[in-house]
């Protein structure tokens, strides 16, 4: 099943995102993780690529689990910006034999020392090659309501997006952030420059330390006054902040389906219990909204 069929037959789409274990690693933890966000019956998973770089492998794997073990729509990451054309296709054909019908098509973060690929600078360039293979995927792209932290403007990199769209993404699935307001407004450029493929609100729940000082450092997302308290009150009492982390990314959530939202992309940090809490914090509202 496509994805971009399933938008077709309802309002709003919730979905996850997780992240595969380290090539050397048991799959008894990622295949827990999925058995329990699978009984919150998302309209599909994302698989991130492996940590470092390392390969799509276990990208494929987790999907394929996914699949054929639990029933549920995976959405495989693929990057491009330390591959070739011929490592492209060659995952590409493995990602077909694998009967993965979706695909993120991202550029992918700069990793130290690795060499860019001569053939890839943007995740356009990516899709324009995936189309011109001739597959059948459906593709996914990512998009950001603050701006790429590496383009000049928000006006420039919406250009990119808008190039992203047309050599063939069919929905977007936002970076994370923290301020609705800043959504809304992109929401009013992208359709002003006449991108109108659904987009998803990416929602990351700060809940533990180690989030807030890594993965907010690393994507500059910009925190609103009213999270920064939550975060100086309660920074060194994991259960508060756990907490108050799910309270805030409810609170977000509800605003953002109650204002039409085509759906939301919960980054779970393969955290099923935050998963399952927010699921059911909101569950009553997706059903409303799709009944």
């Amino acid at each position: 099943m496509y994805i971009s069929d399933i938008f077709k037959t309802k309002k709003a789409l919730w979905s996850f995102e997780i992240f595969p274990p380290k090539p050397t690693a048991d799959l008894a933890g990622i295949k827990a993780t999925v058995a329990a966000l699978s009984d919150l019956k998302p309209d599909y998973v994302s698989v991130t690529c492996s940590a470092g770089g390392s390969g799509n492998s276990r990208t494929i794997e987790i999907a394929q689990m996914l699949d054929k073990e639990f029933g549920v729509l995976p959405l495989a990451h693929l990057t491009c910006i330390n591959s070739t054309r011929a490592q492209i296709s060659a995952a590409l054909a493995e990602i077909k034999a694998a009967g993965i019908q979706n695909i993120l098509a991202l550029r992918g973060d700069r990793i130290k020392d690795a060499p860019l690929s001569p053939d890839f600078a943007h995740a356009d360039q990516l899709v324009s090659f995936i189309r011109s293979e001739g597959y059948d995927f459906d593709l996914a792209g990512a998009c950001y309501p603050e701006g790429h932290p590496e383009s000049a403007s928000l006006v420039e990199d919406i250009a990119h997006l808008k190039r992203k769209v047309e050599a063939g993404v069919t929905h977007l699935n936002t970076q994370l952030f923290y301020d609705n307001d800043d959504f809304f407004r992109f929401q009013e450029r992208i359709a002003i420059a006449g991108i109108d493929v659904p987009v998803q609100a990416g929602i990351m729940p700060l809940v533990k330390k180690s989030t807030v000082d890594r993965i907010v450092g690393m994507t500059g997302a910009k925190l609103p006054n009213k999270i920064s308290r939550m975060i100086a009150k309660f920074y060194d009492d994991p259960r508060s902040l756990m907490q108050a982390g799910i309270a805030y990314a409810t609170d977000q959530i509800v605003d953002l389906l109650s204002s039409g939202v085509r759906g939301v992309h919960l980054y779970v940090m393969n955290n099923a219990e935050v998963a399952r809490a927010i699921t059911e914090n909101v569950s009553s509202l997706l059903q409303s909204i799709n009944q």
